[in-house]
């Protein structure tokens, strides 16, 4: 077995010779930048209390914000930020850096800072797997760096350690994230890099505040045994979708490598499980070993298979499941069964993921299918067997398309069979004879060798439907049925494992090491390593002095990401061991191996020149005349740039970062609540954030200008925005949608070399291949630029390469316009007495004419509905809070013109339905919507609860599914339609006016005989009114002459003058008053 990297021995003056070729052979554009230094980003996450210090970096693992941004939003009162609205964070951050040829990062950043650089970041959020629960969207936000200066003290600002910061987003449902980090166009030149951000579910924090794996413990030292001469392994994971990936073969430990980073860094891991061996008669195993052989990661969900037992972890993802699923330790599935191999499903469908288990021992022959939800282990269905009753099933893929198991099967006694499955291919029993052919077609009538056939595996590739049929041989299939067998591959060698690009490419390791190279669609194959090409790159490399090359190395896997080929190596370099992650530079391998085979040395004059033979009659080839990506990508992206520091320096502070991550958050708030189904009068999520402040920006940036803002902090609305007018990068999109009747165009535009060959036009084609002929459409059309010795083709693909509804597109019930062409229909229009701007009433008497939008969130366009569609009632309610859904026999009561059951809630004079005439089928021109509420309908003698007409809340859904034939897209709308001015029953109506009248009767003779009496009443109670003076004046009278007399009584013993005085006074009084009583009594009963 050999290691990954070469032999080592002494350089040959021939092996310079290569180097020296291939450094002459370098394109002008490596010579025009030769002089400019090798630079490269670097980026880490920072919770934020490690903001501004060197050397810390966070594990990506809390996944819920954090609600700390209140004090720092709420002194920000001349701004355009709504004060009453609740600002939120994310808990990291990202910190970027950059250096140059292995010179200090903080001296390059500063330079680079000086010189105008600001990084742009790019997140990417990748959809998730159930499309169920989260809607599917292709979601990405740029972002531009803020610098910061590092909390650690300096002599003066200019000569301060810093770095630039961006608040890195979380989305629901994503856990995978892509970075790129490009530059502004200002500063040095620095090459953009994507790096792998990914949530890691498998992590703790324990009470001590560091971070724990909760799959096993970490082992710190990667003892060389692990790693070196050890066989490589394939990674098994779900394409595009594990966050965390996971890798065995650690010989005799229970460890696997286990990465968040696509292995940019990685961790050894001693897995928590119980290690039991159930070797038996059922569960035939020669001998005991704790090596991990099959790992597969799942977007939620670790599985690995150690001797005959499987186990599954799911991890804690917040942003997946929406609580804490997490599994407390390693779990059992398929205890009762012997399971000698998992097999992967690269790919999830319908909202799963899947992983095979294929059985040994007494049990042979059966597969069992594990679907994966991501809230356990994944359900078991009843495991398929082989198609006869002895048999061993050698591997197993899964075609998703078409929902297909196919099973590389060894048959022992073909004499007995199973209906259920089909044979669709026998293996030949001996290697065909290709008798110099770079392949041959397997037609039964070919020739062939003593070397018997070992078939190993199977690899499917669903993009082009391409079967590959693997062993010490290599058949490849198109349709499953018809097989080519590739000759470049030698039958002494066997292959280990297939790794798949998904974009063309397919790499080959063998048992011995080997890595071979194909490009589907073609028969030719190359050995990448060892060879003549890999001895020139390794060459070259130690004349670089990297160190991402020693003599003694050993690979442990091969794999690709992002259409690249990358090797993890084990390195070993004076006794010190390590992974590293390093790029297989095929392109310039397979360019070594030919000018290393074809090269002449020709005289001219007194001296040697060199001469290659060029394969390639073009130079250049290019793609042109692209469209703007965004409508066929559907790819969302939002803008944000950090708020102006009115700081001299432009340096943010932690109070600045704060307000940058609350409005990132706010900004992707409101694109995950942009989902309402009344239609905004402008088509863009932030539309209502900035809407109310838009005539204040001019006063906003006059407080900024002259450094008047509250906390030194400018936000300029125009900075947070979503981007609708993307422009082409000259290459082709990574994925396609198309919906009915659209295409894409363009163009290949191939220079031809000026001295190579004479060109004849006609003996140069475009080729082609279409995965499904029958799906796929597509016209090349040839045009020669004899003035610019060139080839322009233009290629168009008539039909979507992703069948079904673009993502991004809505169906929106357009109010603006409804309510405009209602009021011209019906010459009036009547809103509720209580006026909701968000939902206006319509009158119950008036024909209602509904319009709709078709929203696409992507490009930001929107135009009216033309397609035909099917309206229905599906709930309602006098209230909102009464609102209640309808059974499916009351929907089709309520709306089917085939009811007779007198339960209408309204109808049409359309008269297109449904195939079944079960329902009325709508267009943007129907006759409108008459409201009928008949007598068994839910709507019918509605109570009112005020002095005003009833009113009532229809739940309305509204599909094209099965009636319009303009689209692919299945839209389905639901939105509540407010009706006011319903009528009443004919009894409630009666029963009404009897008791208005009854009431109205009443109160009018109450009226007349209170009117009558009131003169007769106002006599009698003025009567009363003067006997009660009367009584009242009497008893007031004798009160005083009987107090006068105690009073005289009580003087006479003190004076006798006093008294006769008083005595004569009181006489006089009394007699007076006994002489006019009746006179006082009248004067007190007018008073």
């Amino acid at each position: 077995m050999r290691p990954a990297g070469p032999s080592w021995p002494k350089l040959r003056i021939m092996r310079s010779l290569w180097a020296l070729l291939a450094v002459l052979l370098a394109s002008w554009r490596l010579w025009a930048i030769q002089d400019i230094p090798e630079c490269t980003w670097q980026v880490v996450l920072n919770k934020f209390e490690r903001v501004g210090k060197n050397g810390m970096s966070d594990r990506f693992f809390d996944q819920e914000p954090l609600e700390t941004l209140d004090s720092v939003f709420t002194p920000l009162v001349d701004a355009p930020t709504d004060q009453g609205e609740k600002y939120l964070s994310f808990p990291y951050y990202l910190k970027i850096n950059y250096s140059c040829n292995g010179e200090s990062s903080e001296a390059q950043v500063r330079k680079g800072h000086l010189t105008g650089l600001k990084p742009v970041v790019l997140v990417t959020f990748q959809s998730p797997v159930n499309f169920h629960h989260w809607k599917i969207e292709q979601l990405q936000i740029q972002m531009e760096a803020a610098p910061f200066r590092n909390k650690e003290q300096c002599i003066a600002d200019e000569i301060c350690v810093m770095s630039w910061y961006t608040p890195m987003p979380i989305k629901n449902g994503s856990v995978v994230m892509r970075v790129d980090v490009s530059s502004n166009g200002l500063g040095p030149f620095i090459p953009n890099k994507r790096f792998q951000v990914n949530i890691n579910g498998f992590l703790q924090r324990q009470q001590d505040n560091t971070l724990h794996f909760t799959v096993g413990n970490e082992i710190f030292s990667l003892i060389p045994r692990y790693f070196m001469n050890v066989s490589s392994r394939p990674l098994w994971h779900t394409v595009d979708q594990a966050p965390v990936l996971i890798l065995g073969g650690i010989p005799d430990e229970k460890s696997v490598l286990l990465t968040d980073t696509s292995f940019t860094d990685s961790f050894l891991v001693e897995l928590n499980i119980d290690s039991c061996w159930v070797g038996s008669f059922y569960c035939p195993q020669a001998s005991f070993t704790a090596t991990i052989y099959d790992a597969i990661a799942t977007e939620s969900t670790l599985f690995i298979r150690q001797n005959q037992l499987v186990y599954y972890f799911t991890g804690t993802y917040l942003t997946l499941h929406e609580s804490n699923r997490g599994s407390g330790s390693w779990v059992r599935v398929l205890a009762n069964e012997c399971i000698k191999r998992l097999c992967p499903v690269h790919f999830h469908s319908n909202g799963s993921e899947y992983v095979m288990a294929l059985t040994t021992g007494k049990r042979e022959g059966y597969v069992h299918f594990g679907t994966i939800t991501g809230k356990d282990g994944g359900l078991w269905g009843p495991p398929p067997s082989c198609p006869v009753v002895n048999c061993s099933i050698t591997w197993a893929v899964f075609d998703a398309g078409d929902y297909n198991l196919l099973m590389l099967v060894e048959i022992q006694d073909p004499t007995t069979g199973n209906d259920n499955l089909v044979i669709l291919y026998t293996i030949p029993e001996f290697i065909p004879d290709a008798r110099g052919l770079q392949f041959l077609m397997i037609l039964g009538t070919e020739s062939y060798t003593n070397f018997p056939m070992v078939p190993k595996g199977m690899f499917y590739n669903p993009y082009n439907n391409l079967l590959f049929i693997w062993g010490n041989f290599l058949l490849q299939s198109y349709n499953k049925e018809n097989f080519i067998y590739l000759a470049d591959f030698p039958k002494e060698q066997s292959i280990k494992y297939l790794v798949n690009s998904f974009h063309g490419d397919t790499a080959i390791v063998t048992e011995t090491e080997e890595i071979w190279y194909l490009l589907e669609g073609s028969y030719r194959m190359y050995k990448l390593f060892p060879s003549k090409g890999w001895e020139v790159y390794i060459s070259l490399q130690v004349m670089q002095q990297s160190s991402l090359y020693t003599s003694s190395e050993t690979m442990v896997t091969l794999f690709y990401e992002d259409r690249k080929l990358y090797q993890l190596v084990y390195l070993m370099n004076e006794k010190q061991g390590r992974l590293v992650k390093r790029l297989v530079p095929v392109e310039q391998l397979l360019m070594y191996e030919q000018l290393g085979n074809h090269y002449l040395l020709k005289r001219q004059g007194n001296h040697l020149t060199l001469s290659f033979t060029s394969f390639c009659p073009f130079t250049v080839m290019r793609l042109r005349d692209l469209p703007n990506p965004q409508i066929y990508t559907r790819q969302e992206r939002y803008q944000a740039r950090p708020p102006r520091v009115l700081e001299p320096s432009g340096f943010h502070d932690e109070n600045s970062l704060a307000v940058y991550q609350g409005l990132v958050y706010y900004l992707l708030y409101l694109h995950s609540k942009y989902h309402k189904p009344y239609a905004d009068p402008v088509h863009d999520p932030t539309w209502r954030w900035w809407k109310n402040k838009k005539l204040d920006q001019d006063y906003y940036f006059y407080l900024a200008s002259n450094l008047r803002s509250a906390s030194n902090v400018y936000i300029e609305m125009a900075s947070y925005e979503k981007i609708y007018d993307l422009k082409a990068e000259h290459e082709l999109p990574e994925r396609i949608f198309l919906d009915k009747g659209n295409s894409y165009a363009f163009s290949v535009f191939l220079t031809v070399r000026e001295h190579s060959f004479e060109f004849q036009p006609d003996k140069v084609d475009l080729g082609v291949v279409l995965a499904d002929p029958g799906c796929i459409e597509v016209v090349v059309k040839q045009k020669v630029l004899i003035n610019r010795n060139s080839v322009l083709f233009w290629g168009n693909l008539m039909v979507p390469v992703f069948i079904g509804c673009p993502p991004g597109k809505r169906l929106a019930f357009d109010i603006t316009y409804t309510l405009e062409y209602n009021r011209l229909q019906n010459k009036h229009y009547f809103d509720c007495v209580h006026i909701d701007p968000e939902m206006p009433c319509f009158l119950f008497r008036d024909i209602f004419y509904p319009f709709f939008l078709i929203q696409d969130l992507v490009t930001g366009e929107s135009g009216s509905f033309q397609g035909s569609y099917v309206l229905t009632v599906v709930g309602g309610g006098p209230t909102i809070d009464t609102i209640k859904e309808y059974s499916e026999e009351e929907i089709y009561r309520f709306n089917s013109p085939l009811d007779k059951t007198n339960s209408l809630i309204w109808t049409t004079k359309n008269t297109t339905t449904t195939k079944d005439s079960a329902f009325n089928i709508m267009t943007h021109q129907s006759l409108g919507i008459e409201w009928l509420c008949l007598e068994n309908s839910p709507c019918h003698d509605t109570i009112p609860h005020t002095i005003f007409a009833p009113e009532f809340f229809f739940k309305v859904l509204v599909s094209n599914r099965g009636v319009d034939k303009s689209t692919y897209c299945d839209y389905q709308l639901i939105f509540l339609l407010h009706i006011h001015g319903l009528p009443l029953s004919a009894k409630r109506a009666l029963f009404i006016l009897m008791v208005s009248s009854s009431v109205f009767i009443g109160l009018v003779t109450l009226y007349i005989t209170f009117c009558l009496l009131l003169p007769l009443m106002v006599k009698a109670c003025s009567a009363l009114r003067w006997k009660i003076n009367n009584i009242i004046t009497s008893e007031s009278y004798y009160t005083y002459t009987a107090s006068s007399r105690v009073l005289s009584g009580t003087s006479g013993t003190r004076s006798r003058g006093s008294s006769s005085v008083s005595s004569g006074v009181s006489s006089k009084v009394v007699e007076g008053n006994q002489e006019a009583p009746e006179e006082t009594l009248k004067k007190q009963s007018i008073t």
